[in-house]
């Protein structure tokens, strides 16, 4: 960890909704002048669009579980590198992955070449200038016999949602963003089950603070949901792990969100609707912290 150049991490599996706390922390960042540099976890895969597709068919006829969430498709090792160095530094690496066409041409025009969706830009110096480092993925706090993400990094906030309901969101997404059949997504969601098990689940034992979803209608099979529940149909639980050393002042935030109740001596849970600004009532004098710390001499 940094006391200079502080990171901080937002880690859920796909379409848990991490985008919710990137909206709050940038605005965060905005009301506090604060520069960041962002970094997206899928930057950090090992295989282009094309690639993983030839490595997931080799790994098939192999007999072989290969996905997204595992270590074999991704560059941990890079990824904790990067943390390191910006924590030691205020630099090291990025790159981009593109996802569609108007990513890429934008890239292109940035970079001055030809850019294609599906496939990664050049590595680049992040340079000086930054606040802090901001990392939104699947792996910002992943653990294993290699590597240790969470040695560097300053504040590790988790994205959750209970997992019918991240089912209900990944298939409808997939579906609608993507094309995908149900029957191919369910075949997805299956083939990554163990990945998900050993690299996704264990990060949020790490977590400082949990923003954990739960619905309050009926998502026991997540395969017939005609939509996705609404944030005003849930509630969303919020588990601080040493909510001393954070200062958390619970009073305050019980009488700031209606409707908001304390479940345990750690734990806050709030109406659905509220999960914004509840995070950006929690987030914003922890990011103010760090930052005073930082410009400290």
């Amino acid at each position: 960890m940094s006391r200079k150049h502080p990171v901080v991490v937002v880690t859920g599996s796909s379409g848990a909704g991490t985008s919710t706390v990137r909206k709050a922390l940038e605005s965060i960042f905005n009301r506090q002048k604060i520069n960041p540099v962002v970094i997206e976890g899928d930057s950090f895969h090992r295989y282009d669009r094309a690639g993983m597709l030839q490595e997931m068919e080799q790994a098939s006829q192999a007999g072989i579980s290969l996905s997204h969430f595992g270590e074999q498709a991704n560059q941990f090792e890079r990824l904790e590198q990067l943390f390191r160095n910006y924590g030691e530094t205020g630099d090291g690496q990025r790159r981009f992955y593109l996802h569609n066409e108007e990513q890429a041409r934008q890239h292109g025009e940035r970079l001055g070449g030809e850019c294609r969706a599906g496939e990664f830009t050049p590595w680049e110096d992040i340079g000086p200038g930054t606040d802090l480092l901001f990392y939104e993925g699947l792996h910002g706090l992943v653990k294993t016999a290699q590597v240790d993400m969470t040695r560097y990094v300053d504040l590790k906030l988790g994205v959750v949602p209970v997992v019918n309901l991240e089912w209900i969101q990944k298939i409808h997404r997939d579906h609608a963003e993507r094309g995908y059949s149900q029957d191919e997504v369910v075949d997805s969601i299956l083939r990554r089950m163990p990945d998900y098990v050993k690299y996704i689940t264990p990060q949020f034992s790490e977590t400082d603070i949990n923003f954990q979803r739960v619905a309050t209608v009926d998502t026991s099979n997540p395969f017939i949901a005609r939509d996705i529940p609404t944030l005003d149909e849930s509630f969303v639980v919020i588990r601080f792990r040493q909510p001393d050393i954070r200062n958390t002042d619970f009073t305050n935030l019980l009488s700031m969100i209606s409707g908001a109740f304390m479940s345990r001596r750690n734990t806050i849970v709030v109406p659905g609707g509220k999960m914004g600004m509840a995070m950006e009532i929690i987030l914003t004098p922890i990011i103010r912290d760090l930052m005073q710390r930082r410009n400290k001499k």
